[in-house]
């Protein structure tokens, strides 16, 4: 049958959390190369870890684009000295996408404060804290993507759950339609069970800054490190990739899986050649 949307899907790019335990940074971007992968999104640890001068020049000499960097956010913190802290973390991290030439900040935004069950202020300290970041990005080039995350994730790692909620920020913020400065990053992981899903696509517009793709398992058997294979699970991604086509998407498809009992026990290029065959038949 064929596909929705393109016959074809963008560009592969792989989320170095797809094979965190076995990669280094470096070993990630030269298995990039060995399986024609052409983006690369690394995660903050691992470019810690190799020193962001070092990764930033193996990165351009290997041609891969840097589809987001992974992570910033955070915001909610149980007194001011705490948000402060959490937002100069948050500049450090676009100078880091800065010196990467990164396509997007991904704002991972955090939940309530230890002790707290104030979901509402935890939200607005989100706000603000992006209204503050987005000061500083403007001027760096650096653009900020607000992935919402599963509502199982809103006490402890993000109180946006929904695309919704996302653009809610945004248009707050003064981000309209046109302005993709702040815009959101679609993980169907995140999105693909909600009701308002298309509706949301569509107002987002040139505003999704990044798609990323894995698969829901039946059943999950943890909440943060189960995350399947593209193909292995029950979302729709060519009808969710679509929508996102739909609205002036053409970027790449991340693909971003967390696995604590299955591909991170597997040898990493077995993974990569895994990824890239899904990519081609279904996603």
């Amino acid at each position: 049958m064929q596909k929705p949307g393109k016959a074809t899907p963008g560009p592969l790019s792989l989320n170095t959390a797809t094979v965190k335990v076995q990669w280094s940074l470096a070993e990630c971007i030269e298995g990039c190369l060995r399986h024609g992968i052409t983006g690369i999104s690394p995660w903050r640890d691992k470019l810690a870890e190799y020193g962001v001068a070092n990764a930033a020049r193996h990165i351009r000499e290997a041609g891969l684009t840097v589809t987001g960097l992974c992570r910033g956010g955070m915001f909610p913190a149980i007194d001011a000295a705490g948000r402060r802290a959490a937002l100069e973390d948050n500049f450090r991290a676009v100078d880091e996408a800065a010196a990467l030439n990164a396509q997007c900040l991904v704002l991972v935004v955090g939940g309530m404060p230890a002790g707290s069950k104030d979901i509402a202020g935890a939200r607005g300290q989100v706000q603000d804290g992006i209204a503050a970041l987005l000061e500083y990005a403007r001027p760096a080039g650096v653009k900020l993507a607000i992935e919402p995350l599963h509502p199982m994730y809103a006490a402890d790692r993000a109180c946006v759950n929904t695309l919704g909620q996302a653009l809610d920020i945004c248009d707050a913020l003064g981000n309209g339609a046109d302005d993709t400065a702040l815009g959101v990053a679609a993980d169907v992981y995140h999105i693909w069970w909600d009701p308002q899903l298309a509706a949301q696509i569509k107002r987002a517009g040139r505003r999704i800054l990044a798609f990323h793709v894995c698969d829901w398992l039946v059943p999950t058997r943890d909440l943060l490190l189960d995350r399947g294979m593209m193909g292995d699970g029950v979302i729709d991604i060519p009808a969710i990739r679509a929508q996102v086509e739909a609205v002036g998407y053409d970027g790449f498809c991340e693909v971003e899986i967390m696995s604590s009992e299955n591909w991170w026990k597997r040898d990493a290029d077995e993974v990569l050649r895994v990824c890239v065959e899904r990519h081609a038949s279904v996603v």
